[in-house]
Order: C-alpha cells, then sequence, then structure tokens
C-alpha cells in the first residue's frame, strides 16, 4: 500500500491554523501568505478526500475528520518540537573540547574550574588527541592546536592565536649534581638527552630538529648530536623522564611553572629557542559566534592575558 502521508509541510501549516483557528495567524507564524497556506491546506484535503475546515461567515471550524486528525497532528509535533528543543539544549549545554596533550594538562585543566564558575551552564569535555580532528564530521565545537608560525592554518576553520613557547633544556637537580653545571652548550653534548618526537608540533626536520636548533641558538655549532637517550611524543612525557632523572630536555617554561618553582626541575643552560611555536584555538568559521564557543574563546583569551605577559596578543 502507499504511503498516504501527506509531506511534512502541509501537516505543518495544517497544525497551526488549527491550533489558531485562523489562516491569516497561520500564515503570519510560519512565514507564508495566506494564499500559500489555504493551498496547502487543500492538498491535505485533497490526500484525505474529506475537507478538514468548514470556513464559516466569521470563525473556521474543524469538521469531523480535521477534528480527530488536529489532536494527533499537534502531538506529533510537540514531541519533535521537545526532542529538538532537548537535544538543543544539550548541545548547548556541553562545550567538547580537543586539545594537543601539553597544553590540556599542564595550563587548560588545572584552570578549567575557573571557566566552570563563570559560566555554570556550560559543562566541559575535553579529550587530548595529536590527530588533525575533521570538525565537520566529529563532535567537537574547539581545539587546541599547535604549529610553528610557519605553518599554524587551518584551512576551513577560525583560527584565534593564543600563545608563543620558548624552549630551553630542563634536567632534574639530581642529574645537575651528577653533571655539574653546563657552562657552555656544548657540555650538554655528553649529558644523557631526551629527544622529541614530537605529534604535537613537529619540527620539519624530525626527531632531533629542536635539539640542532638549540645548540645552534647558543652558539654550538656541531656536525651531529649524540645518541639519544629517548624520543618521546610530548612534552608532557618528556617532563616526566626529566623529573625521573632521565636526562634533559628542552621543554617551555611556561607550562611547568609549578615544578620550577617548587625545584623539581631546574635549567641545564640559559640559552632558549623563543617563540618558535605557537598554539591556537580554531573551530569551523561557520560556528565561530555559537555562545558557547564565544564564551570560552573570551575566557580563555582573558585567562591567557593574565598569565602571559606581553607575549599574549603576538600574530
Amino acid at each position: 500500500m502507499a504511503d498516504r502521508l501527506p509531506p511534512l509541510n502541509t501537516l505543518r501549516v495544517f497544525e497551526a491554523v488549527a491550533r489558531h483557528m485562523s489562516f491569516t495567524r497561520a500564515a503570519e507564524e510560519l512565514g507564508m501568505t495566506q494564499a500559500a497556506v489555504s493551498y496547502q491546506i487543500k492538498l491535505l484535503e485533497d490526500r484525505l478526500g474529506a475537507p478538514v475546515f468548514r470556513r464559516m461567515t466569521r470563525k473556521l471550524m474543524l469538521t469531523d475528520a480535521g477534528a480527530r486528525l488536529a489532536p494527533a497532528v499537534a502531538d506529533a509535533f510537540g514531541r519533535l518540537r521537545g526532542a529538538f528543543q532537548a537535544i538543543a539544549t544539550q548541545n548547548e549545554g556541553v562545550l567538547a573540547v580537543t586539545s594537543v596533550v601539553t597544553f590540556a594538562s599542564n595550563w587548560l585543566v588545572p584552570r578549567i574550574g575557573w571557566f566552570q564558575l563563570a559560566w555554570p551552564g556550560i559543562a566541559v569535555r575535553i579529550e587530548t588527541e595529536a590527530r588533525l580532528i575533521d570538525f565537520a564530521r566529529e563532535e567537537f565545537d574547539v581545539g587546541i592546536r599547535g604549529g610553528r608560525h610557519s605553518r599554524s592554518t587551518w584551512p576551513g576553520l577560525a583560527s584565534h592565536y593564543l600563545m608563543s613557547i620558548d624552549l630551553m633544556p630542563f634536567c632534574a637537580p639530581s642529574l645537575l649534581a651528577e653533571y655539574g653545571p653546563a657552562s657552555s652548550a656544548e657540555d650538554l653534548l655528553r649529558w644523557p638527552l631526551i629527544g622529541a618526537y614530537n605529534v604535537e608540533v613537529p619540527h620539519p626536520l624530525g626527531v632531533e630538529g629542536d635539539w640542532g636548533d638549540w645548540f645552534r641558538a647558543a652558539g654550538c655549532e656541531i656536525d651531529r648530536l649524540p645518541t639519544f637517550k629517548a624520543h618521546l611524543a610530548s612534552q608532557q612525557m618528556q617532563a616526566t623522564a626529566v623529573l625521573a632523572g632521565q636526562g634533559a630536555a628542552l621543554l617551555s617554561p611556561r607550562f611547568f611553572k609549578t615544578e620550577i618553582e617548587t625545584g623539581r626541575m631546574v635549567p641545564a643552560h640559559p640559552a632558549r629557542l623563543a617563540a618558535i611555536e605557537s598554539y591556537h584555538l580554531v573551530c569551523l568559521e561557520t560556528r565561530r559566534d555559537t555562545p558557547k564557543i564565544k564564551a570560552f574563546r573570551e575566557w580563555l583569551l582573558a585567562e591567557l592575558a593574565k598569565d602571559g605577559g606581553d607575549e599574549i596578543g603576538k600574530p
């Protein structure tokens, strides 16, 4: 048997007319002309084979067929409205964030409670991913991505600059005591070094690129780097190895303030690689002004401004 249901728009028009008992008011609500409303009702009556309204001189009445149909249609649309409202409310109340590991663990997570105090109606879900998320297909609202300055743009996404970071070598106090203070960069060539197999912000020259850049910035020209004790995939992992006394690693002081201030991690040498990496907040261009995304972006930029001094706002 053929499906006898009329088009959804026809039922929508019928529901509005039956609720208002007025073609004119239904047309105003739906943004249609009165002629278009009348046409949709005629389609419904043709499909049913019976009139649904009786047009009196000064008022509109439901026929028997219309009276039987109206409650069922009203109930169906009420359920649809309720379902859409529930989904929209839930989606608007949860902010899904994907972030590179180090930024999430060492900067965002310790502060996220402040955002929730400011916006108690928004729950935050944070997941760490090194891969690039497809925001058009996956259920994330915003992402924190890292990039070298020459490659920190992502097609199709709105990108907001958050911060740049420096890298400098850190070690545990026990390692410094064992090898002695490094009076020159060359001294670190005999230390156990931890390399960065960095999936967060990959170096174009590979796993040893950051250390090569650092030695050159420190005035040390070398033909080849020493054998690395390990190659680890994020600053967070490298810092864990440093704290365990496994070697020296290039880390951002900005992400490990507590460890540095408490003396659990100390500089192995004062030379820095300045502002070679940057972090950005990204989202779909079409969603950049969604209330929850806008609220998070404004909060994030304000917190970074308080935390980062004059680094914030630089392109």
